[in-house]
């Protein structure tokens, strides 16, 4: 089981390794945009990578639409930050051609922009690392991404693949959960949604329960380092 951020917001990136128990971080083109918008991409890169270290997996989208450019920005990307970078490179016709010489050469690959299960096979069958797959968007295009995890789960199963299947693109915490709960080994989910889980009325309602029952024999204040 894998949780990953989202995101490419350095503070958000400290807060997510410092409270959750962290995988890695992904990002695309979009997230890069709505999070950052750094000046120079690759430094900014080269400080994600600073603040998760070398244990955690990085996953970066390359940007070209063609293969032979996908691979030279993929060259470049490892280049300005190091070989353990994850190439997010979406499921296209191009990118599948991509995706072929690039694990050829034995750099890692994150399939992405997945919404149909085939999608997923070829990418399975190109020997990428992990599939992301965006969960709120098939629910709104009327596909069951639920379906979709289960087989291709299954196959990785079946065929004792090392793939990773990981989901992205959440409207809700729900989601999150229904997604490890089909077979998702890793989900990757803005830090926001992630912490989401914990704005639950009644966890705070118990919290306050315990805090004054706590209180009514020990004093306000009281904790087990003042008793």
């Amino acid at each position: 089981m894998e949780i990953i951020v989202d995101t490419a917001n350095l503070e958000q990136i400290k807060e997510a390794c410092e409270y959750f128990p962290l995988a890695g971080v992904t990002c695309n083109p979009s997230i890069v945009k709505k999070s950052a918008a750094p000046e120079n991409f690759y430094d900014h890169v080269r400080k994600m990578r600073e603040i998760i270290g070398k244990d955690r997996s990085l996953h970066v989208q390359v940007v070209g639409l063609d293969s032979d450019t996908q691979i030279k920005e993929a060259h470049r990307l490892l280049e300005e930050v190091d070989k353990d970078v994850y190439v997010k490179v979406p499921v296209t016709y191009e990118g599948l051609k991509t995706m072929k010489k690039l694990k050829a050469e034995g750099i890692h690959v994150t399939a992405t922009a997945v919404y149909d299960t085939m999608q997923a096979y070829y990418a399975l069958a190109a020997g990428v690392d992990y599939i992301a797959l965006y969960v709120n968007r098939m629910t709104t295009f009327g596909t069951d991404p639920n379906i979709l995890i289960q087989d291709v789960q299954n196959k990785i199963e079946r065929e004792g693949l090392d793939t990773k299947l990981v989901a992205a693109g959440f409207h809700s915490t729900g989601q999150i959960r229904e997604a490890f709960n089909y077979g998702c080994e890793s989900i990757t989910a803005p830090l926001d949604l992630l912490k989401a889980t914990f704005t639950n009325e009644n966890i705070n309602k118990a919290i306050d329960t315990f805090k004054k029952d706590w209180e009514s024999m020990y004093g306000e204040g009281a904790t087990l380092l003042n008793l």
